[in-house]
């Protein structure tokens, strides 16, 4: 897939990879702006399985 990418980029090696750079970093901005913020309330990260207590109780 990825050889194919790089054999349809226009220009030279440079340019090609300064166009695979920003690429890159448009698929990154679109993960963070819109496919995380997305799927953030699906995941499970918000629960939590620790009580509040500080372990000292437990020591003794």
């Amino acid at each position: 897939m990825y050889g194919w990418i790089w054999r349809h980029l226009p220009g030279n090696a440079w340019v090609r990879a300064l166009i695979s750079l920003v690429l890159v970093l448009a698929v990154v901005y679109a993960l963070f702006q819109y496919v995380f913020p997305w799927a953030e309330p699906l995941l499970p990260f918000g629960d939590v399985t620790v009580d509040g207590s500080t372990g000292t109780e437990a020591g003794q």
